[in-house]
């Protein structure tokens, strides 16, 4: 994970509304699609662009692929911008 790959990824208000989706837990790029009123390819591309940054993760279970949070990269980041504080 590159912090400017991160900080592009949450520039877009698209990208961060799909990651408030995900919130609750794991949706198909067809139920996150439902939400916006954009193509599905756009999407695609919207949870590229959150994967290549880790802040997607997406399994696959059967046909579907389920996107969820990465956690993990969201603690890095606040550990940081703690850390800028002190």
């Amino acid at each position: 994970m590159s912090f400017q790959m991160l900080f592009k990824a949450l520039s877009d208000p698209n990208r961060r509304k799909i990651l408030e989706l995900l919130r609750p837990g794991p949706l198909t790029a067809g139920e996150i699609v439902r939400h916006f009123n954009s193509a599905g390819s756009t999407i695609s591309k919207h949870l590229s662009i959150l994967k290549q940054a880790d802040l997607v993760i997406d399994k696959r279970e059967g046909q579907f692929i389920y996107y969820e949070l990465n956690t993990s990269v969201l603690d890095s980041v606040i550990q940081w911008l703690i850390n800028l504080e002190k």
